[in-house]
């Protein structure tokens, strides 16, 4: 199967997919993002992927309320959505190879506080999505990486099918199309996934303009969502009903049809929990596995792919190990998936069995982390 570009990304990245093999033989920097009671700002550890074990964390870098990180596609740079000198917004910071962190500058959404960030493939610009706000903000980059003046862009409406939570709009994550000609914004309170067109400034500044409306399930709440390693697929996980939504990809067309939705745990599992919600979703590079995290029932549900990845099978529910996996993300070798326990301080570690993909909880696999949400592969 041809890897699209998306794919490629993520293997400098990390985070959702990677290459088993000597290639990660030397332990890898990771990186945290936090959000909570005794949280300072980003914290670093290396994981080593022959053995499945992290070193204990330490402070990269003392900044407010880091929630989400991304890296930029050339390296070197690594960004955070997070409340910096200038406001809530982005911050910007120079990575060296040993994995320090060196601010470079910070910019305000304007907006309030971003919920998510992803970076354009061509490293032009970056986004972020204001969940609070009901926005996404587009920030030029320069050839140094420094954070330019945001644009808005403003969401509107609200399906009010969850009383209280979708009265109106609440972008909750951001990226890009495998050919970078479109970015998707799934909107908790719209039901569905934005899709903008963008161009990314070659010859002047990077725009963004509305393009249209993927609909989700109703009630489903969307929160976060991956591409096949193809690209040809969108998985889409919905917070409020815990379940994934998978869409035909139109690359073409930027178009995404709905073709069905699995449900993370069965009904009779979420009525024994006080609360219920979906976190993250993470793709195998293979194409044939998936993972979502569930809050309050504190597990991961591992999914098997059918029919060229557009159907889904919940094929394990495992522990995390922890309290309230807000992040869950597989190392660059792809053999481990770690899980990030909000409300426990923790990161757990869980080995992926190569032929179905079930985990396996890697024995005294845990670390101590403040209030980590974001966990960030950085090879």
């Amino acid at each position: 199967m041809k890897m699209s570009l998306v794919a490629q990304i993520v293997l400098i990245v990390g985070g959702s997919a990677g290459l088993a093999g000597p290639l990660w033989s030397a332990p890898q920097p990771v990186f945290f993002g936090t959000g909570g009671p005794g949280a300072r700002g980003i914290y670093r550890a290396h994981f080593d992927s022959e053995t499945g074990s992290l070193t204990a964390a330490e402070l990269a870098a003392e900044v407010g309320s880091p929630g989400f990180l991304a890296l930029h596609p050339r390296g070197g740079l690594l960004y955070a959505a997070a409340d910096g000198a200038a406001g809530p917004g982005a911050v910007a910071y120079r990575l060296g190879a040993d994995g320090s962190l060196v601010l470079l500058n910070s910019a305000a959404t304007g907006d309030g506080g971003a919920a998510h960030i992803a970076v354009h493939p061509s490293g032009r610009f970056l986004l972020t999505a204001q969940y609070g706000g009901g926005s996404t903000a587009l920030f030029p980059l320069d050839a140094d990486g420094r954070l330019g003046k945001a644009t808005l862009h403003e969401h509107e409406g609200g399906s009010r099918v969850v009383k209280d939570r979708q009265d109106s709009p609440h972008p909750h994550w951001c990226g890009f199309s495998p050919d970078g000609r479109f970015a998707l914004v799934p909107d908790l309170g719209l039901d569905g996934i934005v899709i903008y067109a963008v161009e990314a400034g070659e010859s002047g500044a990077p725009t963004m303009t509305r393009h249209g409306f993927a609909a989700s399930v109703p009630g489903g709440g969307p929160r976060h969502m991956r591409f096949s390693p193809d690209g040809q697929t969108i998985y889409l996980l919905n917070e409020l009903s815990l379940s994934v939504t998978v869409f035909a990809w139109n690359a073409a067309a930027g178009t995404a049809e709905q073709l069905g939705t699995t449900p993370a745990l069965s009904e009779q599992v979420k009525a024994a929990e006080a609360t219920n919600s979906a976190a993250e979703i993470v793709v195998h590079p293979d194409g044939r596995h998936l993972y979502s995290s569930n809050r309050g029932h504190d597990s991961v549900t591992v999914y098997s792919a059918g029919d060229a990845g557009r159907t889904l099978e919940a094929v394990q529910v495992q522990p995390i190990r922890g309290a309230v996996p807000r992040n869950i993300s597989l190392d660059p070798s792809a053999r481990w998936l770690l899980a990030a326990g909000a409300d426990s301080n923790t990161v757990s570690v869980h080995a992926i069995d190569p032929e179905n993909g079930r985990l396996t909880y890697r024995s005294r696999g845990v670390i101590n982390v403040p209030a980590p949400i974001c966990i960030l592969f950085a090879p």
